[in-house]
Order: structure tokens, then C-alpha cells, then sequence
């Protein structure tokens, strides 16, 4: 990440409009997500402008990508049986969540909180059963989502012609709140972290040290759009983002562990 900060315009617009794309089928293994937006943007009398955004729930991420995994094909190592049994989980979940994950945190019945192999703490990383077909099955997140995010920026423009932005999003908990939110784990083409250090407040005073998470911003607006259960909204298209898209990765959001106070 640059380390000199950057100076944006202030915002240029007061509006800014979020819509679910509708009709999206349920995603299976090599569906071309970019196609089905497409349509879903036609079928919602869109057509994609320069600046534009669309927030991709991960799960259809996921699952285009071939990410599912039948628990009755994984055998648990030691490691695994033992942490299943701290945790009252099943072996087979739990091996799936250390393949995925670089260092367990904590523990508890019901819970595990790694760091994820992408560099960021979660929940069980991310590996979840909802919203799954198939007994036995779970969804890991994507392999690398700022590669997807990549994609399916390049395959729009292409359609289009026109310059945007892609966040892929998770529903992530908090440390000291309760309720998940809408977070950001992959973007492409979207200024992630937004460093307001060196611009004036109202009163003139010289902001220090405030920038600002504006794809985890963003990412909770569209969660909070898509839902958490049945409604079927996975991508949301958005209009009038208050300042200008440049690249942008999900590194620029994960705080360098010199600098985490809590572990």
C-alpha cells in the first residue's frame, strides 16, 4: 500500500443509489456470473455507466467457482479431532476450516476465530453451510477474491464499455458488537481504504489520522439490501459514489500486524 496519503476531492454528489438486481438464478459450479448480471441489469432497465459499483454477495462468488465441499469426501486430521472436540463440532468441519485458515485465535463450543489465509480474523473462515444445497455440503470463500473481483470488473467493461468498480462481500461479526455486517474481501477497480489525513475539518484543523474503510462502508449498505436468508439479492448496483474509483485491493484494509493491539 502507498504509504503517502492520498488527498481525494470532496465528495461531488449528496445521492447515492443502491438497487438489487432481480431475478438472478440460484449459482452453480462455472455459471457465468457476469452474464446472468448482465441480464439481471437488463431486466432492471440498467445500463452501466463509468463509476458505477456492483457489490457480489460471495456465496454466488463461490459457488461459480466450484468452492463447495461434501464433508463425507474430508478425513479429519489429529489436529482437527481434537479442536471438534473443545468445540462440539463435526471433525470433518473442522478440518475444512483449518485448511482454509493460517492460525486458530479462540475457541469455544459453536465457535472458532482464525486468521484467515487471506490475512483477515473470522469466524469458523467463512466456511458456512447456509444458503447450501446438499447434506454434508459447505461453501468455502473464494480462493483469491480480488482475482474474482478482477474477472468480473474486466468481463462488465468489456460489455459496457464503461469504468467500474467490484466488491465481493461476507457477513462478518465484530469484537466487541454483536451482529454480523456486510464486509469487504475482495475489490477491484474501487479505492478500498480512502486516507483523509492532511484535509481540513470544518473548523479548519488539519484531520491526523482519519481514513476511512469506504469499501466495508459500502459493503454494509449493499448487505444490508441483499439480506442475511431467503430473499435471493446477491448483487447490488450502485449509482452515485461521491468519489472517484482507482484501483484498489482487499490489502489495503488489513491492519499490518505491527499494529494490532489485540493479538
Amino acid at each position: 500500500m502507498n504509504s503517502s496519503p492520498a488527498k481525494p476531492p470532496s465528495p461531488t454528489t449528496t445521492q447515492l443509489c443502491l438497487t438489487a438486481l432481480p431475478g438472478l438464478p440460484l449459482i452453480g459450479p462455472g455459471d457465468d456470473l457476469s452474464g446472468l448480471i448482465l441480464e439481471a441489469l437488463a431486466r432492471a432497465g440498467l445500463s452501466l455507466l463509468g463509476g458505477d459499483v456492483l457489490i457480489v454477495a460471495q456465496k454466488v462468488v463461490s459457488k461459480a467457482e466450484g468452492r463447495q465441499v461434501d464433508l463425507a469426501r474430508v478425513q479429519p486430521s489429529p489436529q482437527a479431532l481434537q479442536l471438534a472436540q473443545e468445540t462440539e463440532r463435526d471433525p470433518r468441519l473442522v478440518q475444512v476450516i483449518l485448511n482454509e485458515s493460517k492460525q486458530v485465535l479462540r475457541a469455544r463450543p459453536g465457535l472458532i476465530v482464525v486468521e484467515h489465509r487471506l490475512g483477515f480474523v473470522c469466524a469458523n473462515a467463512g466456511v458456512d453451510h447456509s444458503n447450501v444445497a446438499g447434506e454434508g455440503w459447505v461453501l468455502m470463500l473464494p480462493q483469491d477474491p480480488d482475482a474474482s473481483a478482477r474477472r468480473l470488473r474486466a468481463d462488465l467493461e468489456r460489455a459496457s464499455g464503461a469504468g467500474l468498480g467490484v466488491l465481493i462481500i461476507d457477513s462478518h461479526g465484530r469484537a466487541w458488537r454483536t451482529g454480523t455486517v456486510g464486509v469487504a474481501i475482495g475489490v477491484a477497480g474501487f479505492p478500498a481504504l480512502l486516507d483523509l489525513r492532511g484535509r481540513p475539518d470544518l473548523y479548519g484543523e488539519i484531520l491526523m489520522s482519519t481514513q476511512v474503510g469506504l469499501a466495508d462502508e459500502l459493503a454494509a449498505a449493499g448487505s444490508a439490501l441483499m439480506g442475511q436468508a431467503d430473499e435471493g439479492r446477491p448483487v447490488i448496483h450502485v449509482r452515485g459514489l461521491p468519489y472517484p474509483l482507482r484501483d484498489g485491493s482487499l490489502a489495503e484494509l488489513l491492519r499490518p500486524r505491527q499494529e494490532d493491539l489485540f493479538r
